[in-house]
C-alpha cells in the first residue's frame, strides 16, 4: 500500500533547532509518522519532548550552540546519538539564524555567525551523519533552503548567501552520496509565521507587500511544512536526489 511508504517506524531522526517554530513542527511530524526524535537546540526543548513522548516515541535532546560548535563537537554529537538510540536514519538541518542590516553597514560578526550556523554546521553535521548512514546502508538528509535560495532579498546579505549555498550544497552532496542510498534534498519554505519573520510581520508596509505577492494570500505555518518533511524522510522519496522543493503558497510562481 502506498501509505506504507510514508511510515518511519523504527527510524531515528535528528532535527536541529527543534525547540519551536518549523523545527518543532518537523520533529512532531516525523514522530507522528513513527520516528524516534533527537532534538538539537540551544533553547529549552521541553515542549517538543512532551509532544514527542505523548505520541509514544523515544525522545532525546542535545543542547548545543552551533555558533561555537567545532567539527569535532558535531562528530561527537552524532556518535552520542548512535550510542544512545542505536542508529541515525534522518537528519533535518533546520537550525538557522538571520541578521538584518544594509549591506554597506553589515558587520563581520553578523556575517560569520550566520554562515557558521546556516552553512558550516550544516555541512559538517551532514558529513558526520553520512558516515553513519553509509554503514547502515542509507539514510535521508533534509536541508532547509529558502525563497532566498532563489532570490536576493533585502537587508540580509549573509542569510541570502547561506541559503543560496545550501541549494548548491544539497546538489553537491546528492551527487556524491546517492550511490550510498543517501538522499540529500532540501525544502525551501516560503514566508512562514515564525520568530525569524516577526520583524517583517510587524512592519505594516512590508507585511502587506509580502501578502500581496503570495497567491494564496496568507503567511504559511509550520503545519504547512509537515507533509513535505515526512515525504522526504520516507521511502516514498527514494528516487529524489538533489531537489530543492519550494513550499511557498505560490510565491515563486508569481
Amino acid at each position: 500500500m502506498i501509505l506504507d511508504q510514508f511510515r518511519l517506524t523504527g527510524r531515528v531522526a535528528l532535527v536541529t533547532g527543534a525547540a519551536q517554530g518549523l523545527g518543532q513542527g518537523y520533529a512532531i511530524a516525523l514522530a507522528e509518522a513513527g520516528a524516534d526524535i533527537v532534538a538539537l537546540d540551544l533553547s529549552d526543548v521541553t515542549d517538543t519532548g512532551k509532544a514527542i513522548t505523548a505520541l509514544g516515541r523515544r525522545f532525546y535532546s542535545v543542547q548545543c550552540d552551533l555558533r561555537n560548535a567545532s567539527v569535532s563537537d558535531l562528530n561527537e554529537i552524532v556518535n552520542e546519538i548512535v550510542t544512545q538510540l542505536g542508529r541515525l536514519d534522518i537528519l533535518v538541518n533546520n537550525a538557522g539564524i538571520i541578521r538584518r542590516a544594509p549591506a554597506i553597514e553589515f558587520s563581520e560578526k553578523d556575517w560569520d555567525d550566520v554562515l557558521q550556523i546556516n552553512l558550516k554546521a550544516v555541512f559538517f553535521l551532514s558529513q558526520a551523519a553520512a558516515r553513519v548512514m553509509m554503514k547502515q546502508g542509507g539514510g535521508k538528509i533534509i536541508n532547509i533552503a529558502s525563497m532566498l535560495s532563489f532570490q536576493g532579498g533585502i537587508l540580509v546579505p549573509s542569510y541570502t548567501s547561506s541559503k543560496s549555498a545550501i541549494a548548491g550544497l544539497t546538489r553537491a552532496l546528492a551527487n556524491e552520496w546517492a550511490k550510498y542510498n543517501i538522499n540529500v534534498n532540501a525544502i525551501a519554505p516560503g514566508y512562514i509565521a515564525t520568530a525569524n519573520t516577526a520583524p517583517l510581520r510587524a512592519d505594516p508596509v512590508r507585511n502587506q507587500a509580502i501578502l500581496d505577492r503570495i497567491p494564496v494570500g496568507r503567511w504559511g505555518t509550520p503545519e504547512d511544512l509537515q507533509g513535505i518533511v515526512v515525504f522526504l524522510a520516507s521511502a516514498a522519496s527514494n528516487y529524489m536526489h538533489g531537489a530543492i522543493v519550494p513550499v511557498d503558497g505560490g510565491w515563486l510562481a508569481r
